[in-house]
């Protein structure tokens, strides 16, 4: 297919077919001519892509470039692709130098090692939970091991949930880009269906008919 059919299917413009072209996003087509490519389903399937982890992901170029790389490298394994996506999308939390942000970090380790989780030391999750943890507290709500129980439930059951459906014989292609829609897509419907909940909860307790 032209350029023109590929921006009509991908619902991209020409002009944002040709910048991921040059960010090297999306390879070039094949050439049919001095001023012209043909382009197939691969390409199609790659804007798609780039195009839910920009809309509804929104992640910036920079990090689906570091995760294109990986896609693209047979060396990388899946729990390395893993690592590479979560690193990607961040948040990167400078940590200060502040005795309550270390006593959350603290505690944010000693959660995971009594949880027995398998995570990196440099795990941007870890920074992100501390910095919540403090957070909280200045606003008086210490963290307790009660408190973390159910969300800590949750997150296993729906951590579990996505790894199992990863994976299988299925091609490193598929099998890449279902790990990156349970990274970085249902990450955002996690938390849609949470707050659509606590809305139907608060209803149910507070609202009147």
């Amino acid at each position: 297919m032209q350029i023109s059919e590929l921006s009509d299917r991908s619902g991209l413009t020409v002009q944002t077919i040709k910048f991921y072209i040059r960010e090297n996003l999306l390879p070039k087509g094949t050439s049919a001519g001095a001023t012209r490519a043909d382009y197939d389903q691969s390409h199609l399937e790659r804007l798609r892509l780039i195009r839910a982890l920009r809309e509804v992901g929104d992640l910036p170029v920079a990090a689906i470039k570091k995760i294109l790389a990986s896609v693209e490298d047979p060396d990388v394994g899946l729990h390395e692709l893993f690592g590479t996506t979560q690193y990607a999308i961040g948040p990167h939390v400078t940590p200060p130098d502040d005795p309550h942000w270390r006593a959350a970090r603290e505690d944010v380790d000693a959660l995971v090692g009594e949880l027995g989780w398998h995570v990196s030391e440099h795990a941007p999750a870890r920074d992100l939970l501390a910095q919540t943890f403090v957070a909280l507290r200045r606003l008086g709500f210490p963290i307790t091991l009660t408190d973390l129980r159910p969300y800590v439930s949750a997150a296993t059951e729906v951590a579990e949930h996505e790894i199992g459906r990863v994976g299988g014989d299925a091609p490193r292609a598929r099998t890449v880009h279902s790990m990156l829609v349970s990274t970085v897509l249902y990450e955002q419907v996690l938390t849609a269906l949470h707050r659509l909940a606590q809305e139907n909860a608060s209803a149910r307790r507070f609202g009147t008919d």
